[in-house]
């Protein structure tokens, strides 16, 4: 299996471990049984991706996770190795972590795990597709506490 991930960081808020985050994109990639491709990573703050949130879906407000899968549309079977773009803000993670009783850690964690599993096709909506993607990260993100992968935060 060959995966790549291109990470661009834009924020100041938390420092990163690249090596854990890419093994982690790696293996909900794997679990979902996909065997190569390359996912861009945009880590930013809350005015950044609320630009985005704006220009991309009309929602004037920051989010914690957009995700730009590449396999839709009519051309998506240009570059089928490039899975898509995920975007993430540190500081609604941050915000947040507290508020769903999680760490900024597995909040984190489980923020990169729901953004690339849009890059597969999972999807929010309708409701019932909610709680299969609910229930895939859920498993996803206990399995990687449980192994003890590594962080992905560094302190």
């Amino acid at each position: 299996m060959s995966y790549k991930v291109i990470i661009t960081n834009r924020q100041r808020r938390l420092r990163f471990n690249r090596g854990g985050i890419e093994k982690l994109v790696g293996y909900v990639l794997g679990s979902e049984g996909v065997r190569e491709g390359e996912v861009s990573l945009l880590l930013l703050n809350n005015a950044q991706i609320r630009l985005l949130n704006q220009q991309y879906l009309a929602r004037d407000y920051p989010t914690d996770v957009l995700s730009f899968p590449q396999n839709e549309g009519p051309e998506r079977n240009l570059q089928t190795w490039f899975l898509g773009d995920v975007v993430l803000s540190t500081e609604q993670i941050v915000r947040q972590a507290p508020e769903h009783g999680q760490n900024v850690e597995d909040e984190f964690t489980l923020c990169l795990i729901h953004g690339v599993l849009h890059l597969l096709g999972y999807s929010d909506h309708p409701d019932e597709y909610r709680e299969i993607m609910r229930k895939r990260e859920e498993a996803i993100l206990r399995f990687w506490k449980e192994k003890k992968r590594c962080s992905l935060i560094k302190s």
